[in-house]
């Protein structure tokens, strides 16, 4: 795995202007550039400031790393709520589908679920680092009560197309499988993502 960065107590706002730094210096060295984003509770907050930086937006396209197969207005749409959220800004919002060519990503930004999958590589999805596919159409079991609905994720060679990853996570029991998976001691989604990375790894928990 390549080099790992804890930043521990970052809240809201300094993640947002973490990544808005991560963002300027990637523009700098590139005409366009895309990310992919994820979905859940955690990262709303933060776009809601993020998409207050002073950024070129036009310039920059916004993958979600994974959504579930609802129409976009629906309560439980990734697509829908980051593009209420940074297209106002003049983000380029472009929703998975089963046939996307996702490009090479200056930044995948990632959460982590209690159960060690990310995006939705759910553990009995059996996610593979040699994936041929950039894009699955997955069915989660158990289906999470909030949220039954089959997905669309990005697989893991997708996700480790670049540039640099970042987790977000909260709560101590997500930190100690995080900090497992990165010292091996699992073969959870988290921990194959972890393997597969080539770039560097940071990590707000």
């Amino acid at each position: 795995m390549p080099k790992l960065e804890l930043i521990e107590g970052a809240d809201d706002g300094a993640i947002a202007a973490w990544f808005a730094g991560r963002l300027r210096a990637a523009l700098a060295v590139a005409t366009d550039i895309a990310v992919t984003v994820p979905g859940g509770s955690t990262p709303f907050p933060i776009f809601d400031r993020l998409a207050r930086e002073e950024l070129p937006w036009q310039r920059i396209s916004v993958w979600p790393g994974d959504d579930r197969i609802v129409a976009e207005d629906h309560p439980a749409s990734n697509v829908g709520k980051i593009r209420a959220r940074l297209e106002p800004a003049g983000a380029r919002i472009v929703p998975l589908a089963e046939d996307a060519r996702p490009p090479h990503f200056a930044i995948a930004w990632l959460g982590m679920g209690g159960d060690g999958h990310v995006a939705s590589l759910f553990p009995n999805t059996d996610p593979r680092a040699d994936d041929p596919q950039p894009v699955r159409r997955l069915t989660p079991d158990p289906l999470p009560p909030e949220a039954p609905f089959d997905r669309l994720s990005l697989t893991i060679p997708a996700l480790v197309d670049s540039d640099e990853i970042v987790f977000v996570i909260r709560g101590a029991d997500k930190r100690a499988l995080f900090d497992a998976a990165a010292k091996g001691e699992h073969d959870l989604p988290v921990a194959r993502l972890l393997r597969a990375a080539r770039h560097k790894v940071t990590c707000f928990c």
